[in-house]
């Protein structure tokens, strides 16, 4: 019998790789080796990370199509930076992590009163149903700029001064925080229920899993993420837009998600970071940048229809197997 890493070694490798990684960054732009650009750019891929595995708990993991990411990214975002510019009495890097999880709240009721009606569908209908609530958000906040005399969204100004606690460290900390959640659902009977109705909804219903309580949950749950990722959004722009939600972007984390491959949380991360770097490593060849850019897009689903990393996840078993083949094939050269 293969002996395989045990669980809490595992996670020790999964978190001093993840401590490394952030001690590196950090030391890399104290040493002002990666300027601000970069780091701003590292930031956004981040907050893109977490949209990317967030929409993919529902579209890979559920099966589902739902267009309504900038509409629950968009509640999180507006109600984490309402609440930072009302609440001065305490500190804004101690009341950001509060904001964020109450903006993932916000968005996560949403997701509850949209996706309760909305996955008794299937297909098309759900694309086109949480398309409408993403558009009437962004439409609410365009028109609505106050509520019983308080002003909260400006309408269609910009919502300013929105303290700036959005930082390279925390902004990855959240990533690590949703994929390890992500991930531990997914494995979890819970996670397993959600596959199962991926695979065959008539079976799953058959074997006893309500489709109803688990469509819902796994809604309520990628809603919840995609908050925090619109809640971070804010505290990095440190300005909010109605115009900032728009149906194009909810298109473009769906193009991260099927890039990177449905079903795979480490093909959205990878997808998240190629997506919003390449654009700016380009922007020496702003002509063709787009072009270029698109090509590559083309190329991918050309040469990889299931995405970069299909339905499969990088793990500890992975790489060490990998090193395992490559010694014993060296061992039968000798």
């Amino acid at each position: 019998m293969k002996k395989k890493f045990n669980l809490p070694v595992r996670q020790l490798a999964t978190v001093g790789a993840f401590a490394l990684f952030l001690l590196l960054g950090n030391f890399l732009m104290a040493k002002k080796i990666i300027g601000l650009y970069y780091t701003k750019v590292l930031m956004v891929a981040a907050i893109n990370m977490i949209l990317a595995v967030s929409l993919n708990i529902a579209t890979g993991f559920l099966g589902q199509l739902p267009l309504g990411s900038a509409g629950f990214m968009a509640v999180g975002a507006y109600t984490s930076a309402i609440i930072m510019r009302k609440v001065t009495f305490v500190s804004p890097a101690l009341a950001f992590p509060v904001c964020i999880i109450i903006g993932g709240l916000a968005a996560a009721l949403c997701g509850f009163i949209i996706g309760l009606p909305a996955l008794r569908l299937k297909g098309d209908y759900i694309a086109i149903i949480t398309l409408g609530f993403a558009e009437i958000i962004r439409i609410v906040i365009l028109n609505i700029d106050s509520a019983l005399g308080i002003t909260l969204t400006y309408g269609a100004s910009n919502l300013k001064n929105i303290p700036k606690t959005t930082t390279f460290t925390n902004a990855f900390i959240w990533v690590f925080i949703v994929c390890y959640l992500v991930s531990a659902l997914m494995k979890s009977r819970h996670g397993r229920a959600i596959l199962s109705i991926r695979d065959n909804e008539i079976a799953a219903e058959s074997c006893g899993i309500n489709l109803t309580y688990y469509k819902t949950m796994a809604f309520i749950v990628y809603a919840f993420f995609t908050g925090i990722g619109g809640a971070l959004y804010a505290g990095y722009l440190g300005i909010l837009n109605p115009s900032g939600f728009s149906f194009a972007k909810s298109i473009d984390i769906l193009v991260m998600v099927v890039l990177g491959g449905m079903g795979s949380m480490t093909g959205s991360v990878i997808s998240a970071a190629v997506l919003t770097i390449v654009p700016e490593i380009l922007h020496a060849f702003s002509d063709y940048r787009m072009i270029v850019y698109s090509l590559l897009l083309i190329v991918v689903m050309i040469f990889r229809p299931a995405g970069l990393m299909g339905n499969k996840e990088f793990s500890m078993d992975m790489l060490t197997g990998l090193f395992k083949k490559k010694a014993k094939g060296e061992r039968s050269k000798k």
